[in-house]
């Protein structure tokens, strides 16, 4: 199935005509070209991005140019092709682009697909690579005010709390509706260039959270779309270590989806481009990403070597210290990483060492941190047969995940319910698993 041509719809609704009003415009430019398109046409090429034969393109440039008062590209309308449409967009062409991410998914116009392989790696090549935005100042009808960007990193502190309680599932509209009503308008607003990267700054954590929501109610094409779109405005932002943060972000997104070789690929782009102008907090989460993505893959020493320069980044990470972002890697993170790619390895003694080590530490964490530590200990203790007391530590996982509607909690308790459920014959994992069954049937899974 064809992508949806988020630019076109977002250009036509901006501009302010219907599907039936651009296709009689169009009719209308030259009569001798017997051009007969109707609402239809333009549905199909917003739905199937379909690309009308030349010149449609160009004539409905045109027409959004005169209506919107600015020139509007071919690639800005998504109808590009070839070398053209692989360029990277001027900093106006990528807010465009933010916004059609933004406005689609409000209305359920979303991504099917995600990319991988090299497509994946280009838009972490772009951030890190010049040429970088030398000014971001911009004029416009209404004038920015540091009072905007004050309400954006209050509206992400408050859905990111949200989304640790509840997950991402009934928090991410949230987010999308003041991306769309707050954030759009604004960086179409007038700013000098130190606020501008303020604002860039404050608008991509917001994306990168409305991506982080979107990967945890499963929807991981549009997760992919808003975290591409959150590198672009931190690339405008200036902001190094705000840029490795969301990189980390594709990275374990990449974990998910089993593409080892391209979290390796992130994690080390992301060192790279930001130097030590990381803090130990991020080096300490890329590192360990790395370290299970290479013991997914069975390389166990390049796995030890990423972990070992992970727990050292950890001994250096002092409280308070870097972007709000990155106050998920609390005390105990770094040891569940640890143990669940030692886990992988086959090495469950030193697993259960480093997973118990997380647990002890969990409450100093989020309800979402508590589950994935309880689990991760859970399933190092199953797997080394030690299944009461892996199915007493899976029952303090429900317990913590009472409430919450995310994606990658079920997966958490789903992966821990598989492996308890061979050995349902003894008492204790019975009771646990006719819990998880009766959870999962309130949940509707």
């Amino acid at each position: 199935m064809a992508e949806t041509n988020l630019l076109l719809a977002a250009l036509i609704e901006r501009a302010g005509i219907s599907h039936a009003g651009l296709a009689k415009r169009l009719n209308a430019i030259d009569p001798g070209r017997g051009f007969r398109y109707d609402h239809a046409s333009v549905a199909r090429w917003i739905r199937d991005h379909a690309v009308p034969r030349h010149p449609v393109p160009e004539l409905i440039c045109a027409i959004l140019s005169a209506r919107l008062g600015n020139e509007i590209s071919v690639a800005d309308i998504g109808m590009a092709q070839g070398h053209s449409a692989q360029r990277q967009p001027t900093l106006a062409r990528a807010v465009d682009r933010a916004a059609a991410v933004w406005h689609g998914d409000a209305r359920d116009r979303v991504p099917t697909t995600t990319i991988v392989g090299a497509p994946a790696t280009a838009p972490v090549w772009e951030w890190e690579n010049p040429p970088d935005d030398a000014d971001v100042s911009r004029v416009g009808d209404r004038r920015a005010d540091p009072a905007d960007v004050t309400h954006l990193r209050r509206a992400r502190a408050h859905y990111q709390e949200m989304y640790r309680r509840v997950g991402g599932v009934p928090v991410r509209p949230r987010i999308v509706a003041t991306l769309t009503e707050y954030t759009a308008p604004l960086l179409r607003s007038a700013y000098d260039n130190d606020l501008g990267r303020s604002i860039y700054r404050a608008a991509g954590g917001l994306a990168a959270l409305a991506g982080v929501c979107a990967y945890d109610a499963d929807q991981q094409p549009l997760a992919q779309a808003h975290l591409f779109t959150a590198l672009r405005l931190a690339k405008a932002s200036g902001d190094r270590e705000f840029g490795g943060y969301i990189v980390a972000l594709l990275a374990n997104q990449a974990l998910f989806l089993n593409e080892n070789r391209l979290v390796v690929q992130y994690a080390e782009s992301a060192l790279r481009a930001g130097g030590p102008r990381l803090t130990p907090a991020l080096t300490t989460d890329l590192y360990a990403l790395a370290g299970k993505a290479y013991a997914r893959m069975g390389d166990g020493p390049a796995s030890r070597a990423s972990l070992r320069r992970s727990e050292g980044s950890a001994a250096r990470i002092a409280a308070g210290h870097g972007p709000a972002e990155v106050s998920y890697v609390l005390p105990g993170l770094v040891e569940t990483q640890v143990a669940e790619a030692l886990r992988r390895l086959g090495d469950l003694r030193a697993a259960r060492s480093y997973a118990e080590e997380s647990v002890r530490t969990a409450a100093a964490t989020h309800l979402r941190g508590q589950v994935h530590r309880y689990a991760g200990l859970a399933l190092v203790l199953t797997e080394g047969g030690e299944h009461d007391r892996g199915a007493h530590i899976a029952g303090q996982m429900l317990d913590h995940a009472v409430g919450m509607e995310s994606g990658r909690i079920r997966d958490r308790i789903n992966t821990v319910v598989r492996a308890l459920r061979p050995h349902a014959a003894e008492p204790a994992v019975a009771a646990f698993l006719e819990r998880a069954d009766e959870d999962a049937r309130v949940r509707g899974i």
